[in-house]
């Protein structure tokens, strides 16, 4: 009996799960859409909104953001000791919930700078 066969089968299960296709037909589909459109409410999205209505015309403010807003995450590590690995810090700033929005806003000022200016932006890459 190998191990790795009845692990590998119970984590797929576990981490991905299965639906019985009788079960999802049994439901109205009223039911369904009110349970997914209750979720749907975001306490963040005037702040996402503001953050992509943020304007980029102007140089100086440009190169600020792109100085402020790094271009890989700076918590991602791996932990040496004597040269050998001990673990790995994965990078955190994904679970940021305004990644996607500050991700954008640095790349609109990368743009900005190499398009509209006709500056040079390898030094912020």
């Amino acid at each position: 009996m190998k191990v790795f066969d009845n692990t590998t089968k119970k984590f797929l299960l576990t981490s991905w799960g299965s639906f019985n296709q009788g079960d999802t037909n049994k439901a109205p589909i009223s039911q369904l859409q009110d349970s997914t459109s209750q979720s749907n409410h975001d306490i963040l999205q005037p702040l996402r909104h503001w953050v992509d209505s943020i304007p980029v015309n102007n140089r100086q403010r440009s190169h600020l953001l792109c100085k402020l807003i790094p271009a890989q995450c700076p918590f991602e590590r791996d932990i040496k000791l004597f040269g050998k690995t001990l673990f790995h810090i994965p990078p955190m700033c994904k679970l940021n919930p305004l990644y996607e929005e500050l991700v954008g806003l640095r790349f609109r000022a990368l743009c900005y700078l190499a398009d509209e200016c006709g500056e040079d932006v390898s030094q912020y890459c």
